[in-house]
């Protein structure tokens, strides 16, 4: 049995379980502490093979047979063909009848807004108490505003229905746009470089995963279908973006710099990987989302940041080896983390 129809049998489960009755109620309580401590297992388990394929990611860059260069042209081929088509096949296949993307949105625009608030306010706490200077702050903010949707994505895919991978899939066509003009601004900011607005336009323009929601968007209104060896075409490179990305992303990751103490490290994995869960679902939990889509908007807040952030704070002259650091220590710890938000999390959603 798949981890995604064990999750749904336990989540039946515990449903018929509470509703047992009054003269079953300490047996209903047993049996729910049971089915959490099952679900909880069962996320592992889905999630185990996702992190040993970044583990085995890591694992290859460190030996000689692969050159640098090799690493450099796989995280090029992820970015502008593999992820592309992934995004663009989930969003054309995804059935969003049953979904409230108005409210999903606005909980991931209101956490994300706060976050980011919150994050610029500490500033001048963390320059007088703690001596952080503005190309430190500068990776400290980036690495709590961005996300790695393509984690978030492989783990929708493994645990939850169709819909709760269209959820993963449009939330993250969607906040790219933000998160990379606010990202390009704090780091200009702080490294006292004048950005010039023209190419950051153009860039986010040619971005390959804005192109790609883009388009798939269109296809969606269009009246008819794409042919289909067009659409497999691209399902086949779509079947090859998650496990070759997920290899991408462990070879990035540097386990020796985690090793190293370093407070800003800790400080912004716990704003990242337990405050901003916590804004995302209270947000959604007040605006009224329950059920499944609560769990699928938990998963989008619970996964680490994402490493592409690592050469814009190269290029503008931010502390790229902090941030680095973060990434590896974030993207470890989500490994205990993300299966621990959605099982709280279950608990609100009834599921």
């Amino acid at each position: 049995m798949s981890g995604r129809n064990l999750y749904c049998l336990l989540t039946l489960t515990e449903v018929n379980t509470v509703s047992c009755g009054r003269l079953r109620l300490d047996a209903s309580r047993q049996g729910s502490s049971n089915l959490r401590v099952l679900r909880m297992l069962t996320i592992f388990s889905t999630i185990i093979p996702i992190f040993a394929l970044i583990l085995f990611g890591n694992l290859l860059r460190r030996l000689d047979r692969f050159p640098a260069d090799f690493w450099r042209g796989l995280e090029l081929l992820c970015y502008y063909v593999l992820y592309p088509a992934l995004l663009f096949i989930a969003i054309v296949r995804a059935d969003f009848s049953d979904l409230t993307f108005d409210a999903i949105l606005i909980a991931m625009a209101i956490g994300s807004i706060v976050i980011a608030a919150f994050s610029l306010a500490a500033w001048p706490l963390l320059r007088d108490r703690l001596g952080i200077g503005p190309p430190a702050f500068s990776s400290v903010f980036q690495t709590t505003v961005r996300w790695n949707g393509f984690i978030a994505y492989a783990v929708a895919e493994k645990l939850y229905p169709a819909e709760g991978v269209a959820v993963v899939a449009l939330v993250m066509a969607i906040v790219i746009i933000p998160i990379n003009i606010e990202s390009v601004a704090v780091v200009a900011w702080f490294t006292d470089k004048s950005p010039n607005i023209g190419r950051v336009l153009r860039q986010i323009a040619i971005n390959p995963l804005i192109i790609a929601a883009g388009s798939a968007l269109v296809v969606r209104s269009l009246p008819f279908e794409l042919p289909v060896p067009a659409m497999e075409f691209l399902d086949y490179l779509a079947r090859a973006a998650l496990g070759i990305g997920l290899v991408a992303i462990g070879a990035g990751l540097r386990p020796s710099d985690v090793l190293r103490p370093n407070l800003m490290v800790f400080y912004t994995s716990l704003k990242k990987l337990v405050l901003f869960p916590v804004l995302i679902v209270g947000t959604a939990i007040l605006i009224g989302i329950d059920g499944p889509q609560l769990s699928y908007l938990a998963l989008c807040a619970a996964v680490p940041t994402a490493m592409n952030g690592y050469v814009l704070a190269r290029q503008l002259g931010g502390d790229a080896e902090l941030y680095a650091a973060i990434v590896t220590c974030q993207t470890a710890v989500s490994f205990l983390s993300i299966p621990a938000v959605l099982a709280v999390t279950a608990q609100f959603s009834g599921g």
